[in-house]
C-alpha cells in the first residue's frame, strides 16, 4: 500500500507544478514582462522539459533501479523551484521551468511504469484503476493549486508559490527514499518471469497514441495558461481565471474518478468521443462568447477527465515488456503538444485576438477524436482480417 499513496502524493504535487504559470500569470507578466505569446511559451517551457524527462525516462526505469531514479528526479525538482525567486529574468524563468519539467516528467514516466507493470500482472480492469487513481492525484493537485497560489502570492509574491512547491518535493524524495519499488520488468524478463508479447515500437498504434497524448496535453496546458486572460478578455477579475483553472481541473478529476469507479479498461471509441465532446463544447462556447468561462472549463474537464489514464493503460496493454519506453514516448509526444499549443493560441492571440486563438485549441480536442478513431479503425479492420484467416484455415 506504500507505493500507490506515494504515487498520489507525487502526482498531487504534479498537478501544482501544472498549474503554477497559469495561476500565476497576471503577476508573472507585469514582473517579467511578458505579452500573451510569451506567457505561453513560460507554460509550455515546463512542457518542453517533461517532454525531455518523460521520453529520456523510458528507456531508463525500464532496465535501472527505481528507487534512487525518483529520489534523485524528486530533488532535481526541487532544486528547480528553491532556486528561483522574484528578481528573475524571463530567460531565467525559462530555464528553471524547462529544469523543473524535466525533472518531474522522468518521475511521471517511473510512476507510470511501475503502475503499468503492477496493473498488467492484475489485469487489464486494475490496470485502469490504478492509472485513474494516480491522475487522479494530479488533478486534486490542479484544483487546489490555483486558490493555494492565491493565498501564498497574497502574502509573499508570486515567488512563495514556486518556493512552497519545492519544499513539498523535498519531502516527497525523503518519503520515496524508504518505500521499496519492484524491479523493471525487462529485468524480472531476463530472469525468466513470463510477459505477454510486445508489439514494435515503431507501429501505427504507438504513433496514433502519441497523436491523442500531444493533443490532449496541448489544450489540458494552454487552457490552463490563458483561463486569467480569457477573464480579462471579457472584463473579469483575474480571481475568476484562478477560479475558471480549478474548474478545468476539478471536472478532469471528475472525469478520472469515473474512470476509476467504472471498474473496466477504457478503449479508442471512449477516447473518440471525449474528443468530439472536449473540442465541441470549447468551440461551441467560443462561438457564443459566453462568459460563464468556469462553466466551460468544468464541462470540457469533465469530457475529457479520462483521457490521459486511459490513453497510458492503452499503451501498457499493447507494450507490455517496454511499459517505461512506451509511456515515455507517448507522454513525451504530449509534453510536446504542451509545448507547441500554447505558443500557437498565444501567437495567434496577439495577432488576431485571444478569441481565436484559443479557437485553434478546440480544433485539438478534435485531432484526439480522429487519432482514437483511426486506431479503432485499424484494430477493427485487423480483427476481420484475423477472423477470416481462421475461417479460411
Amino acid at each position: 500500500m506504500a507505493f500507490p499513496l506515494l504515487g498520489f502524493a507525487a502526482f498531487v504535487v504534479f498537478g501544482v507544478l501544472l498549474v503554477l504559470v497559469g495561476a500565476n500569470q497576471d503577476a508573472l507578466a507585469k514582473s517579467l514582462e511578458m505579452d500573451l505569446a510569451r506567457s505561453g511559451l513560460l507554460g509550455a517551457a515546463f512542457a518542453l522539459g517533461a517532454g525531455v524527462g518523460v521520453t529520456g525516462a523510458g528507456p531508463v526505469v525500464d532496465r535501472l533501479p527505481r528507487r534512487p531514479l525518483f529520489v534523485v528526479s524528486l530533488l532535481a525538482s526541487a532544486a528547480a523551484l528553491l532556486s528561483l525567486d522574484a528578481s528573475a529574468t524571463f530567460a531565467r524563468a525559462f530555464l528553471h521551468m524547462l529544469a523543473l519539467g524535466a525533472g518531474a516528467g522522468f518521475y511521471d514516466t517511473l510512476l507510470n511504469a511501475v503502475a503499468i507493470q503492477d496493473g498488467n500482472a492484475r489485469g487489464e480492469a486494475s490496470l485502469g484503476r490504478r492509472l485513474a487513481f494516480l491522475h487522479a492525484g494530479a488533478t486534486l493537485g490542479a484544483v487546489g493549486g490555483p486558490p493555494l497560489v492565491a493565498v501564498l502570492a497574497s502574502r509573499g509574491g508570486w515567488a512563495s508559490s514556486f518556493h512552497a512547491a519545492g519544499y513539498a518535493l523535498l519531502a516527497l524524495a525523503a518519503w520515496a527514499a524508504v518505500v521499496p519499488l519492484p524491479a523493471p520488468s525487462e529485468r524480472r524478463a531476463a530472469s525468466g518471469a513470463v510477459l505477454a508479447p510486445s508489439r514494435s515500437l515503431a507501429s501505427f498504434p504507438l504513433l496514433a497514441l502519441c497523436a491523442v497524448g500531444f493533443a490532449y496535453v496541448g489544450v489540458e496546458t494552454a487552457l490552463t495558461v490563458f483561463a486569467v486572460p480569457w477573464a480579462r478578455a471579457h472584463g473579469l477579475p483575474q480571481e475568476r481565471g484562478q477560479l475558471a483553472i480549478s474548474a478545468l481541473w476539478l471536472g478532469l478529476l471528475a472525469g478520472r474518478l469515473g474512470m476509476l469507479g467504472a471498474g473496466r479498461s477504457l478503449g479508442t471509441r471512449f477516447l473518440a468521443m471525449a474528443g468530439l465532446a472536449g473540442g465541441g463544447v470549447l468551440g461551441l462556447a467560443l462561438v457564443l462568447g459566453s462568459p460563464r468561462i468556469e462553466l466551460v472549463m468544468a464541462l470540457v474537464g469533465v469530457a475529457l477527465g479520462a483521457v490521459y489514464p486511459a490513453m497510458i493503460g492503452l499503451t501498457g496493454t499493447r507494450f507490455p515488456e517496454k511499459s517505461g519506453t512506451a509511456a515515455g514516448l507517448v507522454a513525451g509526444a504530449g509534453a510536446a503538444g504542451g509545448f507547441a499549443v500554447p505558443w500557437l493560441a498565444g501567437a495567434l492571440g496577439d495577432a488576431a485576438g485571444l478569441a481565436l486563438g484559443l479557437g485553434a485549441v478546440a480544433l485539438f480536442g478534435f485531432a484526439i477524436a480522429g487519432a482514437a478513431h483511426g486506431l479503432r479503425l485499424r484494430d477493427r479492420a485487423l480483427a476481420r482480417a484475423e477472423r477470416f484467416k481462421l475461417e479460411s484455415a
